[in-house]
């Protein structure tokens, strides 16, 4: 069953353009990681917060990419990394469009 992660934590920039072009590499090799399917980088510069909210194909996946990534994460400096794991409803997530994959369909 897929498994949603939210992780979000302190980040004082940059944001934007800027942030897109720093960390374009980073962005890429998360496509590797085992698991993932897809991410969405959240980002708020007026709250001072980095972060992201990701699909994974099973709770296993998920918990692997938290740890790794929190590790990651305090390497850069970053204390305090908040991680939650989540079911996903598809039946209500399909109603309202959310992005949506189950294993062995194709999106053509």
């Amino acid at each position: 069953m897929n498994k949603l992660l939210q992780v979000d934590f302190n980040y004082s920039g940059p944001f934007g353009e800027e942030m897109a072009n720093q960390l374009v590499g980073l962005a890429e090799s998360i496509n590797a990681e085992p698991g993932v399917i897809w991410k969405i980088w959240t980002e708020s510069s007026k709250d001072q917060l980095g972060g992201g909210v990701y699909l994974f194909e099973n709770e296993v996946f998920a918990q692997s990419y938290l740890e790794m990534h929190t590790a990651r994460l305090k390497g850069m400096g970053i204390q305090e990394v908040r991680g939650q794991i989540f079911d996903v409803n598809v039946s209500l997530s399909t109603i309202n469009k959310g992005p949506i994959v189950k294993l062995g369909e194709s999106d053509e």
